[in-house]
């Protein structure tokens, strides 16, 4: 499909003005304002209140959920421990469930914070650097070793030592690098190289990380082993390579506060018994096996074409201040970076612009390259000036909410803003956040795309100085 053909077709045959639904989503929001009401609560008050909070990891591995499709691991757990607690209980003592998703780093204060009844986190805990004002669960998986994941094509290693000297990715808030600590100092005594770690973007979750691992941009990284295992179903170059797991092994559990002492028997006695329905990813692999996949776009071929339009975008960049790597990504989504692409309803060319898309913002040599190159970069220069231009938005959640907009049109993501702010997330965070809304109800289409060029566009950005 080619998303910026349409787009403007929407605007430019006057559903709306442009700029008229950007009054839609104007306070400001504090994701931490805080109650001074709020503490840990038990059981008694939980069912008394009717809601059970529940603080999540915001990773789409963990609690996402598509047309209404649960597909998140962690959040199928959660709804069956609901279940749990609703059997047998008359109507006035059920509780309803509300996920509260956070970036895993920071669930742990949420909790302190009194966010959430208790944490879901879907991966390994440092369990060690607990609060003792809070309590993990059972376990419901034990000895979960941080395995290697590598693409299938790189070199396979037998020994850890091998990786000496080696670079490997991980995805905000992995407990592994107190691990890699304790291999570097092995290293170190061998008087090899360390491994150094390199953190993910904080718009990648694991399985982004995964993605892009699959795509061999990255190539390595350590993952949970079960979290590795149900993405290698989907990603068939992965490679998991258990031999190259870190020292030492963890157990996954839940925590919830110290004096909640009966909420933390009825976790526990849920987590004894709980299995898994058999079919249970079966949504997951529905919903990911007919996904887009982000490919390798470095190779030589793509390096000579970067090379070929690179005037015409940087041109084109300089007039709008859209940077000439975001509208690289964008054409490598839309073109695979050919100007002569021909696309459904008259999309042409690098940026695929429909004639009546060039006209709306005064393009008439669309089928230039560097007509369409202006084109597109007008169109997104747009939408950052008459939707996105609040300071509360961050850069990198500026550029997404452009893509987004690019992708599915400004107003229909206006409302998915609102609907953000309602439901307690972010209306100024793409990802996580307002992403989570639109898997809900449009499904994973604009998510697949923003996510896409977002990966393309950090990938060109680690080679900015080499393209």
């Amino acid at each position: 499909m080619r998303y910026l053909g349409c787009a403007l077709l929407l605007l430019c045959v006057g559903l709306l003005p442009l700029g008229q639904a950007s009054a839609r989503v104007v306070e400001p929001f504090d994701p931490w304002q805080r109650n001074a009401k709020w503490r840990f609560r038990d059981l008694t008050e939980i069912r008394k209140s009717g809601e059970l909070r529940v603080l999540i990891n915001q990773s789409r591995n963990s609690s996402g959920k598509v047309r209404g499709q649960t597909i998140g691991v962690e959040s199928l757990r959660v709804e069956a421990f609901v279940d749990f607690l609703n059997t047998g209980q008359p109507a006035a003592k059920q509780v309803r469930l509300r996920l509260i998703p956070l970036p895993k780093d920071e669930l742990v204060k949420a909790l302190q914070q009194h966010r959430g009844d208790f944490i879901a986190p879907g991966e390994l805990l440092d369990l060690k650097r607990l609060p003792d004002e809070l309590r993990p669960s059972r376990p419901y998986k034990i000895q979960v070793p941080l395995v290697l994941v590598s693409h299938y094509t790189t070199r396979r290693h037998q020994r850890l030592e091998q990786l000496a000297g080696k670079v490997v990715v991980l995805p905000r808030g992995s407990i592994a690098p107190a691990a890699v600590s304790s291999l570097n100092k092995h290293l170190a005594e061998l008087q090899l190289e360390p491994v150094s770690v390199d953190w993910g973007d904080p718009s990648l979750a694991v399985e982004d990380v995964l993605e892009l691992v699959h795509a061999g941009v990255l190539a390595h990284t350590w993952v949970e082993l079960p979290i590795a295992e149900r993405w290698a179903g989907v990603l068939k170059k992965l490679r998991i390579d258990p031999q190259l797991a870190l020292p030492g092994s963890y157990n996954m559990v839940w925590v919830a506060p110290e004096v909640a002492t009966g909420l933390q028997s009825q976790i526990d006695r849920f987590l004894r018994q709980y299995q898994a329905a058999p079919a249970q990813d079966q949504a997951f692999r529905q919903v990911y096996q007919r996904l887009y996949r982000v490919h390798y776009p470095l190779g030589r071929q793509d390096r000579g074409r970067i090379a070929k339009i690179k005037p015409a975008l940087q041109k084109a960049a300089k007039e709008t201040g859209v940077d000439w790597l975001a509208l690289v990504a964008v054409a490598y989504k839309e073109s695979s970076l050919n100007p002569a692409a021909r696309g459904q309803g008259g999309a042409t060319g690098l940026m695929q612009v429909t004639p009546v898309a060039a006209k709306a913002v005064g393009v008439s040599q669309y089928a230039s390259l560097e007509g369409n190159a202006l084109a597109g970069a007008r169109y997104l220069a747009r939408l950052k000036r008459e939707f996105f231009a609040s300071s509360r938005i961050p850069e990198h959640e500026r550029l997404a909410f452009m893509l987004a907009a690019y992708n599915m049109g400004p107003h229909r993501l206006q409302g998915l803003r609102a609907q953000a702010r309602q439901r307690g997330l972010n209306p100024d965070r793409w990802f996580f956040h307002v992403e989570r809304i639109a898997m809900e109800q449009l499904g994973m289409g604009s998510v697949s795309y923003v996510s896409s060029v977002n990966k393309y566009y950090l990938t060109f950005d680690r080679e900015r100085d080499s393209l």
